[in-house]
């Protein structure tokens, strides 16, 4: 009896943990704040010390990294892929549309890697540190906190044709775009909250040479000062040529991470057709509820906000867990960690 009962005890057991085993080694791998505690307690407070050097010496860095992190986010997930130089045997995200000639920071990247690497050598991952990077960029312009879940790995590949369909255009319309976010499982409040980047943002000429020649005169508000700044950027923006130069999306406090982005879509300001549609768009019902809600409620943007970019930063790529790394060097996968910069 009691051998038999010992043998229904070790079947019972075995079964339990070949259930446990499959579940959670089949299930996407679980990010937590205390992930460097033991292997890198300090890494929190090395990014910030960069960060707060990167945006002293030019504010603009702040929307710069923010950016490189949404970017990398929508593609494979927030893995560094964004980060790859192309190689003979690699074609990276960086040439893809609406990277090129835009997307900016590896060089601010470079450096925090450095300075990681020279704390933990081979601990932390390069999406990691963008993530965290980017929440202190927010909060070194005024915005909002937010804890940043950490254990991402290093993709070992990138995607230059995820790259072109997933990251939404500045003339691409509003259904598109949200189709773009609710496909990574983000919401249209969600879209609406992120979009409010914008108010650090700055945009080339040829994405919004379009709305500025278009529609703009029609949504604004016509005040002495909405047709003033519209006179400014069509000086900035010509009709033909300029296509490189540059104007903030939120003229108003362009360096302060606050709302005012959202309340120049009231007055139909909005610089991009993409961000001017969350507004005006007639398919905008609930686009524009939000707008008008975080135009006139701070709190509830940077609320809404922080939530939105922990959401977006679990985005992970599954692959990278199985198959990832932590990359010596941002550029390159560790195999070619060698190569030529």
């Amino acid at each position: 009896m009691l051998s038999t009962h010992l043998l229904k005890l070790v079947l019972v057991f075995t079964f339990v943990f070949l259930f446990v085993f499959v579940n959670v080694s089949g299930s996407e791998p679980f990010l937590h704040l205390d992930y460097y505690n033991k292997s890198c307690p300090r890494v929190l407070n090395v990014v910030r010390r960069e960060m707060e050097c990167a945006v002293l010496a030019d504010p603009r860095n702040a929307a710069i990294i923010l950016r490189l992190h949404m970017h990398d986010c929508f593609v494979q997930g927030c893995d560094a892929s964004v980060l790859l130089d192309d190689t003979l045997t690699l074609k990276g995200e960086k040439k893809a549309a609406e990277n090129i000639q835009s997307l900016r920071g590896y060089k601010i990247m470079d450096r925090l890697k450095l300075m990681v690497e020279s704390e933990c050598p081979g601990v932390v991952s390069c999406a990691d540190i963008l993530a965290i990077a980017a929440r202190d960029a927010v909060i070194l312009v005024g915005g909002p906190y937010w804890d940043v879940p950490l254990g991402r790995k290093d993709a070992r590949s990138a995607s230059y044709e995820l790259a072109n369909a997933n990251l939404p255009g500045a003339n691409e319309g509003i259904v598109s775009i949200i189709s773009k976010f609710v496909s990574l499982g983000l919401s249209v409040t969600d879209m609406v909250a992120l979009s409010g980047a914008h108010t650090i943002g700055m945009a080339q000429c040829k994405n919004f040479r379009t709305r500025i020649y278009g529609d703009y005169g029609t949504t604004s508000a016509k005040s002495p000062i909405s047709e003033s700044h519209l006179s400014t950027v069509r000086s900035v923006c010509p009709a033909i040529g300029g296509d490189r130069n540059i104007s903030s999306l939120d003229y108003v406090t362009p360096r302060l991470f606050d709302n005012s982005y959202y309340q120049l879509l009231l007055t139909g300001e909005g610089l991009l057709n993409s961000d001017q549609e969350m507004y005006s768009s007639l398919l905008g019902i609930e686009t524009r509820n939000l707008v008008q809600e975080y135009a006139e409620d701070p709190l509830q943007f940077f609320k809404q906000f922080a939530e939105s970019m922990v959401k977006m930063g679990n985005i992970t790529n599954a692959g990278s867990f199985s198959n990832g790394e932590v990359r010596m060097n941002c550029r390159f996968i560790n195999s070619l960690s060698h190569s030529d910069d």
